[in-house]
Parts: C-alpha cells; sequence; structure tokens
C-alpha cells in the first residue's frame, strides 16, 4: 500500500460508475442499503476468541462498536483476527507460536483493510499480542483508527485471598517442591480464573494496554477499565462515534505515536513496573510508524522515572486495584505534574494529552497502590537494559521487588526450556547457580518462547532470590526474580550466549548494567571456531518461515525489515 496515497472514502470507491455494480451487489448481500453507499466504509476488528478468557467477550464489544460507528454516519463491517492463548500455551511446544501470532494478527488485519478498503478501523484486543499487533497493523495502514482494550480481569478468590493465573503457576512448583496437597492445588486452580478478561497483574496484557492509552491511541481510562464493567460497552460505543470523528478530521495514527508519544508510553511502562515484553512490542509498533525507537531510548527514560506501582507480580495489587485508585488517566496525571510526559502529544480524542487529562480525576487520597514521588518503590525504573561480552546487543532485566542488585554464579547450560525444567524438577538446580536457557531466540525458539513455567517452578521450590535465570527467550510479564532476557545476538546466530559453558562465572549487575561472562578473549575466539550452527528447528510452515524472517529481539524481533538493510 503506498504511504503516498490520499484517504480513499469507500462511497465513492463503490458508488461512482456502473463496474461497481458486483461491488454493490456483495453488500447488499451483507445487508448494506442505497443510504451505506454514501457513508464511509469503517472496519470494526475483532480478536474474538473461545480460547481464552481475555477475548471471549469480544464480540459483544465489537458489536457496539458497530452501533457506535453506524449511528453516527458510518458504515461499519465487523471482521475477526486470530489470537492465542499465553496461559494455555505457556510451558510446552505451543509457547513457540505466541509470538509470530503477533506478527498473523498484524498482517491479517492489514490484509483484510486494504482488500476492503475500510476508510477507518476500531480494533478491539485482549490477550498479550493483541494491542501490540493491532496497532501494528494500524500504523502501517496509517488510517484514522482507535484501539480498544477487552479489559483486565477480575481477582480470583480463594480463602479470603486474591489469586491469579500466576498463583497457579507458582503453585504448580510448590507441589513439586512437596510444600502444596493435591487437593489445594486443584482449588488454586479452580478459582484463579474467575471470568472474562486479560490476567489481572501488570503483565504483558495490561503493560500493552496502559501503552496504548499513554501514546494516545485507545480512549482515556480504556486500559485499567474491567472487562466485565459496564463502561466497557459505553466505550466501544464511544470508538465507534469517535473514529468518525477522525475520519473528519483526517487525523493518522502517524500524527499520534510520535517518537515522543512512544516516550510517553516508556514512561508510563516504567512508573508502573511493566512487562519486559514492551521493549519488543513497542520497538515493532514503533517500526511500523517509522519512528526510531532504540533499547537506548529506554534506558534514557528509564533514568529519570521512579518506579511508582505496587503491581503484581512483584506487588502486592491487581489492575483492578489500580483502577478503584483512580487508574492509568490518574497514574499519567500525577506523571505530567511532575513533567516527565509531554502534554502537548495528540490524542484520538482529537485533544492533546494535557487537554484529556485536565478533565480527569486525581488519584484517589489515602490509596496504596500508587506510591507518592518521594517514597517510590524504586528511584529509577526497573525495566533496565544490560550490555557486556554475553550480550553486546543488549538484554532486558526486571529489577522490580528485588533486592539483591548484583549476581554472580557458575553457569548451568541448557540447551531447551524442556532440559531445564526437568534439571529443577530434580533438584539439580542449586542457590548461587546461573541458570541459561538458550537456543530460545527469535530464531532459535523459534518464536522466543516465554519462561513463565521455569520462573514459577523457581519460585515455587523457593529458589526466587538464589537463582538467576538467563535467556536468549523472554519471560512472561508475570514472571519475576532475578531473571534476565531477550539475551541479543540469540546462540543462533552465534551470539555469545551459543558459546557458554557449564560452570563459566556469569556476572549480571544492574547498577553498572553489566552482563558479562569471565572467559580469556582467546578462550572466547577459539570456541567460536569450533561453534556449528544448528539447523533451524522447522523447515516448513509457520514457524519455519517466521524463523527465517524474524529479525533479533534488539530491534523488536519483527518480520518486514527492509531486506537492504
Amino acid at each position: 500500500m503506498s504511504e503516498q496515497r490520499d484517504l480513499r472514502i469507500r462511497s465513492k470507491v463503490i458508488s461512482e460508475g456502473v463496474n461497481r455494480v458486483p461491488n454493490r451487489a456483495m453488500l447488499r448481500a451483507v445487508g448494506f442499503q442505497d443510504e451505506d453507499f454514501r457513508k464511509t466504509m469503517i472496519g470494526v476488528v475483532s480478536a474474538w476468541s473461545e480460547v481464552t478468557p481475555c477475548n471471549i467477550h469480544l464480540d459483544e464489544l465489537a458489536r457496539e462498536a458497530k452501533k457506535g460507528a453506524r449511528l453516527n454516519g458510518g458504515a461499519p463491517l465487523i471482521f475477526n483476527t486470530i489470537t492465542v492463548s499465553d496461559g494455555i500455551s505457556m510451558g510446552h511446544e505451543g509457547m513457540l507460536f505466541s509470538l509470530p501470532s503477533r506478527e498473523a494478527i498484524a498482517d491479517s488485519i492489514e490484509i483484510v483493510t486494504g482488500a476492503e478498503r475500510f476508510d477507518g478501523l476500531v480494533a478491539i484486543g485482549g490477550c498479550d499480542k493483541n494491542t501490540p499487533a493491532c496497532l501494528m497493523a494500524i500504523g502501517r495502514l496509517n488510517l484514522p483508527a482507535i484501539y480498544v482494550y477487552g479489559g483486565t480481569i477480575q481477582p480470583g478468590k480463594l480463602d479470603g485471598k486474591e489469586i491469579d493465573i500466576v498463583s497457579a503457576f507458582e503453585a504448580v512448583g510448590q507441589h513439586q517442591a512437596g510444600n502444596l496437597d493435591d487437593q489445594t492445588l486443584h482449588r488454586i486452580e479452580c478459582h484463579a480464573c474467575p471470568g472474562a478478561g486479560a490476567c489481572g497483574g501488570m503483565y504483558t496484557a495490561n503493560t500493552m494496554a496502559a501503552a496504548a492509552e499513554a501514546m494516545g491511541m485507545s480512549l482515556p481510562g480504556s486500559s485499567s477499565t474491567a472487562a466485565i464493567s459496564p463502561h466497557k460497552a459505553v466505550e466501544c460505543a464511544e470508538a465507534g462515534k469517535q473514529v468518525i470523528r477522525l475520519l473528519e478530521r483526517n487525523i493518522r495514527p502517524r500524527d499520534i505515536m510520535t517518537k515522543e508519544a512512544f516516550e510517553n508510553a516508556i514512561t508510563l511502562v516504567m512508573a508502573l513496573g511493566g512487562s519486559t515484553n514492551a521493549f519488543l512490542h513497542l520497538m515493532a509498533i514503533a517500526h511500523s510508524v517509522q519512528v526510531d525507537l532504540s533499547l537506548d531510548d529506554f534506558e534514557r527514560i528509564r533514568r529519570r522515572v521512579p518506579h511508582l506501582a505496587d503491581l503484581k507480580p512483584s506487588g502486592k495489587y491487581a489492575m483492578q486495584d489500580l483502577s478503584d485508585a483512580g487508574g492509568v488517566p490518574g497514574v499519567m496525571k500525577l506523571l505530567l505534574e511532575k513533567g516527565l510526559l509531554h502534554g502537548d502529544c495528540l490524542t484520538i480524542t482529537g485533544q492533546t494529552l494535557a487537554e484529556n487529562l485536565a478533565s480527569a480525576p486525581p488519584l484517589k487520597e489515602n490509596q496504596t497502590v500508587i506510591r507518592p514521588f518521594d517514597n517510590p518503590i524504586k528511584p529509577e525504573g526497573p525495566l533496565v537494559v544490560l550490555k557486556g561480552n554475553l550480550a553486546p546487543e543488549g538484554a532486558v532485566a526486571k529489577m522490580s521487588g528485588l533486592k539483591k542488585l548484583r549476581f554472580s554464579g557458575p553457569a548451568r547450560v541448557f540447551d531447551s526450556e524442556e532440559e531445564a525444567t526437568r534439571a529443577i524438577m530434580q533438584d539439580e538446580i542449586r542457590p548461587g547457580d546461573v541458570l541459561v536457557i538458550r537456543y530460545a531466540g527469535p530464531k532459535g525458539g523459534p518464536g522466543m518462547p516465554e519462561m513463565l513455567s521455569v520462573t514459577a517452578m523457581i519460585v515455587g521450590k523457593g529458589l526466587g532470590s538464589e537463582v538467576a535465570l538467563l535467556t536468549d527467550g523472554r519471560f512472561s510479564g508475570g514472571s519475576h526474580g532475578f531473571v534476565v532476557g531477550h539475551i541479543a545476538p540469540e546462540a543462533q546466530v552465534g551470539g555469545p550466549i551459543a558459546l557458554l559453558q557449564d560452570g563459566d562465572l556469569i556476572t549480571i549487575d544492574s547498577e553498572t548494567q553489566e552482563i558479562h561472562f569471565d572467559v580469556t578473549a582467546e578462550e572466547l575466539e577459539a570456541r567460536a571456531k569450533s561453534w556449528v550452527k544448528p539447523p533451524l528447528k522447522f523447515t516448513s510452515g509457520a514457524l519455519a518461515k517466521y524463523a527465517r524472517l524474524v529479525s533479533s529481539a534488539s530491534r523488536g524481533a519483527v518480520t518486514d525489515l527492509d531486506l537492504s538493510e
């Protein structure tokens, strides 16, 4: 699709000339009347699916968005895209498909919108990959568009305590350590996920929804409103209305998703203590709108933004608690008052971020979810970029909830998550070890699988602060402990992590931001010469295509880089 093409009003395309009769005939079959051919065509894309509670309610929300567009002069049509459940695919080969699903979702939205020639979009998503994928497609298309987040799940309740999906993963580790009986494990399973909505802590879905709101691509309050809240339906109807207003004013995504908007998103993610997946996804979205965003930008912003939110997985509260305390708008209002946000950024309301926040109520008095600036959880953001001879292109660590800022120990190297899992289950990992899982990167995994089940087992066995875990794969937003992911270059392309050997002394220092292993240059050169590149694990199908095309994690793990680069 040409970047220079003018906005095409669908009514002109399909109503002029007798050669448009077949187009109109097919649209009449799906309910169009004469007057609809004089209206703008709005695509309402829904990631509805029964495969995950994150998305099970999105069909109803899509119908509300369609109604809002129709009542305000649009001719809307709903279409669907896929989703996978990260929680259900965790811990087995299904996780290989998670990150590739981001590309499939983005591609499918771009394909349908390009083929049907929609004038604008309302995109509705839930699970982890939905938000970045929708924004990537919106950025590529650059048609007036709004993103609606399906909302967070309510916390589960068990014996008067709140639990969630991460509680279930950690319970498995406790069970394997002999600290939890079968009956209690089953009760946790039955109560962890009470209904519709995305995982309830500051995990990846809520992180990216908050980032979308900070960028100005969703309506104020969208990211912290619960899935089952009646306001979600109101929000969707308003999104249908507002996309028509964007068309009238010709406000495009690239007018909104500027470099400053991405800086706002990073600022909010750091303050909330969000998922490390934000690095991958924000860089991928930035690529779609041709904004230069790098790991250095994250680090520059981290140094000036305190970690304020006491949210799971390392903290106490869930997204529902943040909503009750004043929500994401309340947090952004505070950050704006402190001079940490670009208030002049345009948003999908047609107003600036500062204008939106002027009418937002502040955080409630006496709330304890968001710390005051004079008593932050950490004085700087918790998502740290590390570099060194083990990760020349960079790696990412989440340091929230950790008292230990430096870790040094012998490497225990595994070439797959399955091998590492067996070692943990058989109590072969000892305090002080640095557990390394490699050949799990974008190409080597393929698909850069998340390690939530591994980190949860480590925590469940009581080793959360005693063992470090490094990988060229990634971590769920629900992971916590001394974990470092996104190590680049990855093992599959011969990165230094491929040259590690059992017993090598590894040091991770979040204060100096170094990650290195103690080996001489001569030894490293000798290992590199003897290293043999393994074949890709798949030779056909979606994962084979993905592995051939995907970029380094340090560039967002995208599949559409300019081949001349």
